[in-house]
C-alpha cells in the first residue's frame, strides 16, 4: 500500500528536518556567541562553520556505513549524532568545546544527505519518486522554519525575563531544544525496513529483498516483482564488474552531481540562511525586527517547497531548475542594485523572492536528482560526491562570509551570486537531462553507463 511507503519515506525524511533545524538554529545565536567569547572574524567564522565542516566529513564518509551496515541502521545512527550534538552544544562553556559539539551534529547532517534521499529513492515507485524523495527537502525547509520561529520565541521570552546585567542564555536553549526531535526521529527509524535494492544488489539477499518489494508493490503480480528483482541483480552485476566509482563510464553522472551541488551553494543560499538577521540589520531593521523578519524566510521557503514538490513529477526536474534559475537571477540582481543604490526597502522582498526561487528549483530538485542518476551499486558513492561538493562549498562560503561583507560591498557579493546563477541556467539548458518518471535502472541506460 502507498500509505506504508509514505510512512517509511516521511520517517526517513525527518533526517532532513533535523538537518534544516541544526544548520539554521545557529543564526539566532551567532552574534551572542561572538560577544560572549570575544571571537575575532576568523574564530567567529570557524564557530559558525564548525557544523558545516562536520557535514563535509560526514558527506565524504557517509557512503561507507550506508553500504556496509545498510540504510536503516545508518539512519538510526544519524539521529544519535544529532542528539549528542544538541545537548553538548547547549552545555558548552568555551568556543572549542562548542565547535566540537557542532562538528558532531554536522557529521549527522552530512551522512543524512547521503542516506535519506538514497533510501527513499530506492523504496519509491517511479511515478511517485520525485514527491517522496522530495519530502527530504520539504523537511529541511520545515526544520529551517521551526528553527527561525523557535529562535524568535526563545529570544522574546528571555528578553522579558533576564534581569539587566545577567548573562542571556537564550542561545543555549535555542541549540538544546533540538534534542527532542532528534530522540523522536531515532526511535521512529527502528520501524523502517531495509532497502530492497541494498539487500539484493549489495548483500545478495534476494528473498528478503523480494519480501520488501512485495510490500512496496502489493498490487503487482508475483511475476512482476520477480522481474524487478532480476533487473536489480542484472544491473548490479554489470556495474560490479567495473570496480570503483572513479571510472570513465560514470563521468557523466559524476559531473552532473558535482555541478548541481556546486551551483546550489554558489547561489549564496547558506550565507543568506545563516546570516539572515545580520543581512536584514544592514538594511536598517532593528535586531528584534530582523530576527522576526527571518521567520518570513522560513515561511516563504516552506510554501514554495510545497509548490516545487507538487510540480516535480509533473513538470520535471529540468523545468523546475530553469524556473528557479530565472528567479535567482532576478532576485539576486535586484538585491545587488538595492544595496548599490541604497534603496534598502526592497531587500527583504527580494530575499523572499530568492528563497522562493531556491525552493521551487534547486531546493526541490538537488537531492532527488542526485539520488536518481547513479547505478544501484554506486548510488551511495554518487550521493556522497554530490553531498561532499554541496557541503564543502557551503562550509567555505560560511567561513569566509564575515570577511566578504567587511571586505566587499554587499552589492558586489550579491552580484557574484547572481553571475553564478547565470552560469547555472546555461548548464541546465545545455546539459541537464530529465529523469521524471523513469525507472532507476532505465536512467542508467539512458546515461550510457552500461554501453
Amino acid at each position: 500500500m502507498l500509505h506504508r511507503i509514505i510512512f517509511w519515506s516521511v520517517t526517513a525524511s525527518l533526517a532532513g528536518f533535523l538537518f534544516g533545524f541544526d544548520t539554521v538554529v545557529i543564526s539566532g545565536a551567532e552574534k551572542t556567541i561572538q560577544q560572549l567569547w570575544g571571537l575575532k572574524d576568523f574564530q567567529h567564522g570557524l564557530a559558525m562553520s564548525a557544523a558545516l565542516w562536520g557535514t563535509v566529513i560526514g558527506s565524504m564518509v557517509g557512503f561507507w556505513p550506508t553500504d556496509h551496515f545498510g540504510r536503516q541502521k545508518t539512519l538510526v545512527s544519524i539521529g544519535i549524532l544529532y542528539l549528542v550534538s544538541a545537548v553538548w552544544s547547549a552545555l558548552a562553556n568555551d568556543p572549542y568545546s562548542f565547535m566540537l559539539a557542532r562538528f558532531i551534529g554536522g557529521l549527522g547532517v552530512g551522512i543524512s544527505t547521503v542516506t535519506s534521499p538514497l533510501y527513499i529513492s530506492e523504496i519509491s515507485p517511479p511515478q511517485n519518486r520525485g514527491k517522496l524523495a522530495g519530502m527530504f527537502q520539504f523537511n529541511i525547509v520545515f526544520g529551517i522554519l521551526i528553527a527561525f520561529l523557535s529562535n524568535a520565541l526563545i529570544a522574546q521570552w528571555f528578553a522579558s525575563s533576564v534581569a539587566e546585567g545577567e548573562v542571556n542564555n537564550a542561545w543555549r536553549w535555542m541549540l538544546g531544544v533540538e534534542a527532542v526531535p532528534a530522540l523522536v526521529y531515532s526511535l521512529f527509524c527502528f520501524f523502517l525496513p531495509e532497502s530492497p535494492r541494498w539487500l539484493i544488489a549489495r548483500q545478495g539477499e534476494r528473498e528478503k529483498g523480494i519480501e520488501i518489494l512485495r510490500q512496496i508493490m502489493p498490487e503487482d503480480s508475483p511475476g512482476h516483482v520477480e522481474a524487478v528483482a532480476d533487473e536489480i541483480e542484472i544491473t548490479a552485476q554489470q556495474t560490479m564488474a567495473a570496480g570503483s566509482i572513479w571510472q570513465a563510464k560514470l563521468h557523466v553522472p559524476m559531473m552532473m552531481a558535482f555541478l548541481i551541488a556546486f551551483f546550489n551553494q554558489l547561489s549564496g543560499i547558506n550565507a543568506v540562511l545563516y546570516f539572515a538577521p545580520r543581512i536584514f540589520e544592514m538594511t536598517g531593521l532593528g535586531e528584534e525586527a530582523a530576527l522576526l523578519t527571518s521567520v518570513g524566510i522560513g515561511v516563504a521557503n516552506l510554501i514554495f517547497t510545497f509548490v516545487g514538490l507538487a510540480l516535480i513529477d509533473h513538470l520535471g526536474r529540468r523545468t523546475l531548475m530553469i524556473i528557479g534559475s530565472i528567479g535567482y537571477i532576478g532576485s539576486l540582481g535586484l538585491c545587488a542594485w538595492a544595496f548599490q543604490s541604497e534603496y534598502y526597502s526592497i531587500v527583504p522582498p527580494c530575499i523572499f523572492a530568492f528563497i522562493a526561487a531556491h525552493a521551487i528549483g534547486q531546493g526541490a530538485v538537488i537531492w532527488v536528482f542526485i539520488s536518481e542518476i547513479f547505478p544501484n551499486r554506486y548510488r551511495a558513492g554518487g550521493q556522497t560526491l554530490g553531498s561532499f561538493t554541496h557541503w564543502f562549498f557551503a562550509a567555505t562560503l560560511t567561513l569566509v562570509f564575515p570577511y566578504l561583507v567587511n571586505a566587499l560591498a554587499p552589492a558586489i557579493v550579491f552580484g557574484i551570486f547572481c553571475g553564478m546563477m547565470v552560469l547555472q541556467l546555461i548548464w541546465v539548458l545545455l546539459m541537464m537531462p530529465e529523469t521524471k518518471g523513469v525507472p532507476l535502472e532505465e536512467i542508467e541506460r539512458q546515461l550510457g553507463i552500461h554501453q
